[in-house]
């Protein structure tokens, strides 16, 4: 896959001063060290889930876990050790001088004239964080979208930055260890990240579930373009400037027999009310049009409960007893789905804002207030979905 072709230009791809390098490097400090942890750590879920159902690991688990285990080996210099002196250079692998994250450390120091230290700040940190959701996630179509995005996206970003770098300082890109080593040269090593990692589709990805690993791919290629937007730029006038992008959120019953999906933004705005049925069964509200939800299978698993004046119908799986969604009567086009039912990979952030169900009557009378304040539409919209319930 061609990225510039399929995503445009990389953020990086503009005139960087050294003021902006000053600003960058630190954060993709942060993400080139953190990266091989991430990796490392994202398999654990798998293999645990495993241990704990007692049952064998899956061809496509074991798959990923081999494609991750190399690029944390590449990262650490250990290809380039093996590649360079075969066995017998195996105890130089504590030679942390060849981590890549090293090489960066080098090459910032030659462009900068001082050492950097990583930035984890709220920018990187929530992208680090969302990063590891994805490649942790037990759905095997969800972690190999985010580990292909991540290695397509690191070939476009590595390249664009290499050359940004060096018009901005007048290095001869060849002299950049760092960028050398992952995208210059006759034998660059991130084409063999990207070819290694393009292969799991094959492997582990079913034919009809093709689209769905698109639309994940999709998802996780755009958490990597909003992190280096934000590098280069105001994060917060970018955030005001750019409609919030959306992703389509995987969502399950306990059991597994009911699947959906539904679309909205990586950071939810949920709804926690406090009314008896919402309360005893957890559900934790999203409200959606229903342009915006797709079921997956297992609506013949959903039992109706009514109560009270019996105007909502809410619905749970028979099997396992989970409320995954339901459509209140007040608005029969649209969803309440359980943020608790959905996959966590997608989620980058949940906030929660509070409606007293217990007290119906000052609750609404206080939205209707709200919503004449400007932009306050959409919190009415809410109300008239949660006053059915």
């Amino acid at each position: 896959m061609r990225a510039r072709e399929a995503f445009g230009d990389h953020p990086f791809a503009v005139e960087m001063d050294r003021e902006r390098l000053e600003a960058v490097l630190p954060d993709y400090l942060g993400m080139s060290l953190a990266f091989r942890y991430l990796q490392a750590a994202a398999q654990k879920d798998a293999i645990f889930e495993a241990i704990r159902d007692n049952r064998d690991v899956p061809e496509g688990i074991e798959l990923m876990n081999a494609v991750a285990n190399f690029l944390v080996w590449d990262e650490a210099g250990g290809i380039d050790l093996m590649a360079s002196q075969g066995k017998a250079g195996l105890p130089q692998l504590l030679d942390t001088a060849r981590f890549h994250s090293s090489l960066l450390r080098k090459d910032a120091l030659e462009l900068l004239g001082h050492p950097i230290a990583p930035n984890f700040g709220p920018v990187t940190r929530r992208y680090l964080e969302a990063l590891y959701r994805g490649l942790a996630s037990t759905d095997v179509v969800v972690r190999c979208a985010h580990m292909v995005a991540f290695e397509i996206h690191a070939n476009a970003m590595i390249d664009a930055l290499w050359t940004a770098v060096s018009a901005a300082t007048g290095r001869a890109a060849q002299s950049l260890g760092y960028f050398e080593r992952h995208v210059g040269g006759d034998d660059p090593a991130e084409e063999y990240h990207v070819d290694m990692t393009q292969r799991l589709v094959a492997r582990v990805v079913p034919l009809d579930e093709r689209e769905r690993f698109r639309r994940e791919f999709e998802s996780a290629y755009a958490l990597h373009l909003r992190w280096c937007r934000a590098l280069v730029g105001d994060a917060a006038v970018t955030d005001r400037l750019e409609p919030e992008p959306t992703v389509w959120h995987a969502g399950r019953c306990h059991c597994g027999g009911v699947r959906f999906e539904v679309r909205a933004p990586a950071v939810l705005q949920a709804i926690r009310c406090n009314c008896s049925i919402c309360s005893m069964s957890g559900h934790l509200h999203l409200l959606v049009p229903a342009i915006d939800f797709r079921s997956l299978g297992g609506e013949d698993l959903l039992s109706t409960y009514q109560f009270g004046l019996g105007v909502a119908k809410h619905t749970f799986c028979s099997v396992c007893g989970t409320k995954p969604y339901y459509r209140p009567r007040s608005d029969p086009s649209g969803y309440s789905v359980n943020v608790r039912c959905l996959e966590p990979s997608t989620i980058a952030d949940v906030e929660v804002s509070d409606f007293d169900g217990r007290h119906w009557e000052d609750a609404i009378e206080r939205l209707m207030a709200r919503a004449r304040e400007p932009g306050a539409s959409q919190r009415l919209d809410v109300t008239a979905d949660l006053q059915s319930a």
